[in-house]
């Protein structure tokens, strides 16, 4: 078993961290065996683009539609039912090996002070309650705790994304220079299962929250907005996923495969897909009904190829989106820019020093 092959500390972090040891032995012995690869990732099927009525913009003020899915979405807040759920987990190697969450955006303000700071705003202005959930990882916990608490951000319930060991092509396990097991979270894709096993889909129900807004910590565009919110609940499907127009942008879209609609990662299209062919792609904020997270869902797993320490590794990872493909789901059409805009990530120090203009347009806007 996998867990007899590693170290004590490792096997500690694993077990503290939702480690499921079966499950993955049997995805083990597959990529061992060589029945399960990176040609897996593949979608099979017929894919297409999808259709014009596949999409559903949002409307902006003044246009019809507004003032309806605005007023649903203020109710909605109000009754105290949508919750704004962040991904700050990761293992902090894209923003110089700095947790990304407590780093300064703009004007002393740390990502996540920002981010929870709109969620306050918003509240504030409408009378309303709006809880938070933080999703951390082993690599961002301590230190997102800790500013929250520095920082005076309230008290939102934070649960952990699982972990997992690096593994060689072979299906062995891969170890760091010490001898170690590499370790690693599987991806936001643990966000489906963490939310039921930690107890906080519970907690959050119990509070009345019927509706959750799934954001990352670096987009601070992925704001609660009741135009948003309205617009999830009039279209009355369990999951809205939220597309923008590209610009040269490249990742995951919505496509039909097989006539159905799904999302498909960049990497899972098939060879000679012209993906120029799908006018949006996913911004990864969504919001999602708490209905249709009780029931447990499979999400695909991943076969992802890295390099680690200048040696191939192989990690198995999930995506939370690929719920789209289980639930009946609305792919609104939302505005990168402006005042309204609702996608300006930041994965890099050179894409923060870029975007600090669009930021502060943003965040000077109401709520």
């Amino acid at each position: 078993m996998i867990l007899d092959e590693l170290d004590a500390a490792s096997r500690e972090a694993l077990e503290r961290h939702g480690f499921d040891a079966p499950r993955f032995e049997a995805l083990r012995a597959r990529i061992a065996a060589g029945t399960l690869g990176p040609a897996d990732n593949v979608v099979q099927g017929v894919v297409e683009p999808p259709r014009p009525d596949d999409l559903t913009p949002l409307p902006a003020p003044g246009e019809p539609g507004f003032d309806g899915a605005y007023a649903a979405g203020v109710a909605a807040l109000r009754r105290g039912e949508i919750a704004s759920v962040v991904l700050a987990g990761g293992m902090a190697t894209r923003f110089g090996g700095a947790v990304k969450g407590v780093v300064e955006a703009l004007d002393g303000r740390s990502f996540l002070e920002l981010k929870l700071g709109e969620t306050a705003r918003l509240a504030g202005a409408l009378g309303a309650e709006i809880p938070v959930v933080l999703m951390t990882s082993l690599a961002t916990d301590a230190a997102v705790r800790a500013h929250v608490a520095e920082r005076g951000l309230g008290e939102p319930l934070v649960l952990s994304q699982f972990l997992a060991p690096r593994l060689c092509p072979d299906g062995s396990v891969f170890r760091d220079a010490e001898g170690r097991a590499s370790l690693y979270g599987p991806g936001h894709g643990d966000l489906l299962e963490a939310l039921r096993l930690s107890g906080t889909l519970a907690a959050l129900r119990e509070r009345g929250v019927r509706h959750l807004l799934v954001s990352n910590v670096d987009n601070l565009g992925g704001r609660v907005d009741p135009a948003v919110v309205g617009a999830h609940l009039l279209a009355g499907r369990p999951l809205t996923v939220e597309v923008a127009r590209k610009e040269g942008d490249s990742g995951g879209a919505p496509a039909r495969v097989d006539g159905r609609m799904m999302l498909v990662e960049g990497f899972r299209f098939p060879p000679g897909f012209d993906e120029e062919t799908i006018p949006v792609f996913n911004t990864n904020t969504s919001t999602i009904a708490v209905e249709a997270l009780e029931q447990p869902v499979e999400l695909t797993w991943l076969v992802v190829e890295k390099v680690v320490d200048g040696r191939p590794v192989i990690q198995l990872e999930r995506l939370y989106h690929e719920l789209a493909s289980f639930v009946p789901t609305t792919y609104l059409v939302v505005p990168r820019r402006g005042p309204r805009g609702r996608f300006i990530p930041i994965k890099t120090p050179e894409d923060l020093e870029r975007e600090r203009p669009a930021l502060r347009e943003l965040l000077a806007a109401p709520p």
